[in-house]
């Protein structure tokens, strides 16, 4: 039985307010029972029922449908000509054009608008509307609110095999866009399925990526180009480079032939400033730094092996981990090694001995982070083992201000690109550290617990206020700091060049007190090996005189201790004699009685 209600209004009556009244309940349908239907039952006698002095509680999960949105772009073209009129003709809209010019009411309409239009113009030129009139003070935040940050976004890797976040690059253009490279780092345990693809995300969209970069091999850095917003470079696992266009599709452009590249993972890749913004240069563990030019991909421009011999020699290279260049110094750069070394290198070098400039020495383990403070680029930061360092250039026996040794291993690290003392760290117990060195040295001012799993890559926006963080499953956590962790604060930069300049004064003198206890001690060690060797020549004797002087010594000390011995024995029976005559004389004088 359907029952059907149909309720009719109209369209002027749409819009009122409803006006509701009470009235007793009606019957509409009343269903009676059909004996017929009783034989497909059979009787219960007797019951069982329970009953629960409890209240019933139901549980519901539901799941909601997952929202994906696409990302569509619309191409405008000219149009509002009329039907017969061809836009592409270019005599038949100019005599449309004509026609219309010579139209009264075309030239009525100019007219009326010219005269607006020349009112605003005025105004605009009388007030300037975007006019920032405070925008030479530095904008101030009160320092009581307490540092903070918050979880936007979460990208996850969207494929069934999960694999490390092992490199982020932030859209140059509005940074509204963040690039991530995909791989697996341990060596043969990769799951033979697992997708080699790296992704660009809209950082609005999580659900989705907004792009696929499909590499021969999985990527393990990934760049955008500064002067170019399209363009990519990306370091892959069997050693080739490559670059991709976005506006051409997944697939890269052109990348490196294997035999002229590198023989290791490519671990960092960095744009060089150049006037055409084709020219970079990367790192990797096979000991070489090699410099391309995207225009021609087959072969590299130039090489350098990190042999601190300075002999070019390959197997005596240390491993390239991580790169760093400062467009301020452009013959300067500089590699963190494996082995824990900062080499200081100089491009312009005559010969390739010569390009190796200094060391660093003061890590225990391979450096995953180097770079340069934006605000002081004769200062630079170093993550490597469990402690962040930060160096002078002038200082190279020790860093000149370093934190504590943490629990878990630090694997990334960065300067915040708007306040010159403050720097990010990641650690492998999925911890995210905020160091602001003017507030406090021996903590962070701010530890947060992202994820779960172990932290691998960071990368802050050029803005200061957002930064993301690559796990080792994937995920990358978009986060917002605080505004005082993203303003510059009153006379910072002051007093960072003060705190940087003390601290460089300090080791310097320790370093030249080093030096002299150094040089006494190499004085005292050959004043000493004079001596013995003058020893040495005034008694040149041979293996038996040697023998024989020590058996000498050997019986005049027993002698020595029989003759003590023989004397303490003869005093002792002079002794018992003496008291033996005392006793004779006392018995002869008092008789046998006495006592």
């Amino acid at each position: 039985m359907e029952i059907v209600y149909v309720y009719a209004r109209r369209r002027c009556d749409f819009g009122r307010p409803c006006n509701f009244s009470d009235r007793p309940a009606e019957l509409h349908v009343d269903v009676l029972p059909d004996p017929a239907l009783a034989a497909d039952f059979v009787r219960r006698d007797p019951c069982d029922v329970a009953v629960q002095c409890a209240q019933e509680m139901s549980e519901h999960e539901v799941n909601t449908e997952r929202f994906e949105s696409e990302a569509r772009g619309i191409n405008h073209v000219e149009g509002g000509w009329p039907k017969d009129i061809n836009p592409q003709e270019m005599e038949q809209t100019i005599r449309f054009r004509k026609k219309v010019e010579k139209d009264e009411n075309y030239l009525n309409t100019v007219m009326q608008l010219g005269t607006l239009m020349e009112h605003c113009i005025k105004q605009n030129n009388a007030i300037d509307i975007y006019q920032e009139y405070f925008e030479d003070e530095e904008e101030m935040v009160d320092s009581r609110e307490r540092p903070s940050a918050k979880t936007i976004n979460v990208f996850r890797d969207p494929n069934e095999v999960k694999r490390t976040a092992t490199s982020l690059s932030w859209h140059p253009d509005g940074s509204r866009k963040l690039a991530i490279a995909y791989s697996c780092l341990e060596f043969q345990r990769a799951a033979k399925n697992m997708s080699f693809d790296s992704y660009i995300w809209d950082i609005e969209n999580p659900s989705c990526p907004e792009m696929t970069l499909k590499p021969a091999s999985p990527l393990v850095c990934l760049e955008y180009n500064p002067k170019d917003s399209h363009i990519l470079l990306g370091g892959s696992y069997n050693g080739q480079i490559g670059y991709w266009d976005t506006r051409k599709g997944s697939q890269p452009v052109e990348t490196s032939a294997i035999e002229h590249g590198h023989r290791d993972p490519v671990y960092k890749a960095i744009w060089l400033q150049s006037k055409t913004g084709t020219d970079t240069f990367s790192a990797s563990t096979d000991g070489q730094v090699l410099w391309w030019d995207i225009r021609k991909m087959s072969e590299p421009t130039e090489r350098l092996v990190l042999d601190l011999g300075r002999k070019g020699n390959l197997d005596n290279a240390l491993g390239a981990i991580s790169l760093e260049f400062e467009s301020t110094m452009p013959t300067k750069f500089m590699v963190g090694t494996e082995q824990g070394l900062v080499v200081s290198c100089n491009r312009k070098a005559k010969t390739p001995a010569e390009k190796i400039v200094c060391t660093y020495s003061g890590h225990h383990g391979p450096i995953y982070a180097l770079q340069r403070n934006p605000f002081f680029p004769k200062n630079f930061l170093t993550v490597a083992d469990w402690t962040a360092r930060i160096w002078s250039e002038d200082i190279k026996e020790s860093s000149i201000m370093w934190t504590k040794y943490h629990m878990s291993y630090l694997m990334d690290g960065c300067w915040s690109p708007v306040r010159p003392s403050v720097f990010f760290t990641v650690k492998m117990d999925g911890t995210l550290d905020v160091w602001d060195y003017l507030f406090k040295h021996n903590d962070p001012t701010l530890s947060l617990k992202v994820c779960d799993e172990g932290l691998f890559s960071l990368r802050v926006q050029d803005s200061g206020a957002l930064l993301a963080c690559g796990s080792q499953l994937g995920t990358a956590t978009l986060l917002e700091v605080s505004p005082d962790l993203s303003t510059m604060q009153r006379n910072e930069k002051a007093l960072a060049t003060a705190m940087f300049e003390r601290e460089t004064k300090r080791e310097k003198i320790l370093e030249a007190r080093q030096r002299e206890m150094r040089v006494k001690e190499r004085s005292r060690s050959e004043q000493s090996k004079e001596d013995e060797g003058r020893d040495t020549d005034a008694g040149d004797e041979s293996a038996e005189q040697l023998l024989a002087r020590a058996e000498r010594d050997f019986f005049e000390i027993v002698g020595a201790e029989l003759k003590k011995r023989e004397l303490e024995a003869g005093q002792e029976q002079i002794g018992a004699e003496e008291l033996a005559g005392y006793f004779l004389t006392s018995y002869q004088a008092n008789g046998p009685g006495c006592q």
